[in-house]
């Protein structure tokens, strides 16, 4: 598990090829490694990977075919900068939010502007995630755990202060990148547990709607 908070950019040195999959060599910058060990879980752009083997400056990690084909990785260059962040352990300050390292989906820069000292973006996100995203809910975008402040159909905004674009990748963000999304976890699970009771009804695989949350008592009916 990990927190959304960046501790490190990283870059990549070397992207090897192996039989459909990949082994990824990175060098993990102002991070410190004395204390990664191997097997050790590490969120590289947002995606859990582990450590199978180290050094002073870096580790190298092997990423799946699935991990490949559902995140931004499979696109990935030498030189590349990616945000870092170690696993949470029980005294780590949980100061963004729980977050798994497991992708839901990859989503796009639609707009970048400056708002203030600020900068704001404009994303998409894939239409069967859009339902996870709520304005002032949490998403986790490339490893970064952000406030939503705004949504509307598949895209939402975000804002984003000067030390985040300083110590994270999202001072290179441009319209047209594609970016790693996991969406809240309590989301995920709330759907799947209110599903559970009703996968034989002709509801089955709509998703959260207002006349569910009703029947089942988490809001009011209207």
């Amino acid at each position: 598990m990990f927190t959304g908070i960046i501790q490190a950019v990283g870059s990549v040195n070397a992207c090897r090829r192996e039989t459909g999959d990949m082994v990824l060599n990175l060098d993990t910058g102002k991070m410190p490694m004395q204390h990664v060990q191997l097997g050790d879980s590490i969120a590289v752009n947002g995606v859990c990977l582990t450590v199978v083997r180290k050094s002073d400056r870096g580790f190298d990690a092997d990423v799946s075919a699935e991990s490949l084909q559902r995140t931004t990785l499979g696109e990935i260059q030498i030189g590349s900068r990616v945000n870092l962040e170690q696993a949470l352990t029980p005294t780590t300050h949980l100061g963004g939010h729980i977050v798994s390292g497991h992708v839901d989906g990859v989503g796009a820069v639609l707009k970048r502007w400056s708002d203030g000292r600020s900068e704001r973006f404009r994303f998409e996100v894939p239409q069967n995630l859009a339902r996870y995203i709520a304005e002032k809910g949490s998403i986790c975008i490339d490893g970064i755990s952000l406030t939503v402040n705004s949504v509307e159909n598949n895209t939402f905004e975000v804002n984003i202060v000067p030390h985040t674009l300083q110590e994270t990748t999202m001072g290179e963000f441009k319209p047209g990148r594609k970016v790693n999304l996991e969406v809240d976890i309590i989301a995920r699970y709330l759907e799947r547990l209110i599903q559970g009771g009703v996968l034989e009804s002709k509801d089955a695989g709509q998703g959260i709607t207002q006349a569910l949350l009703a029947q089942h008592g988490f809001i009011k009916p209207v």
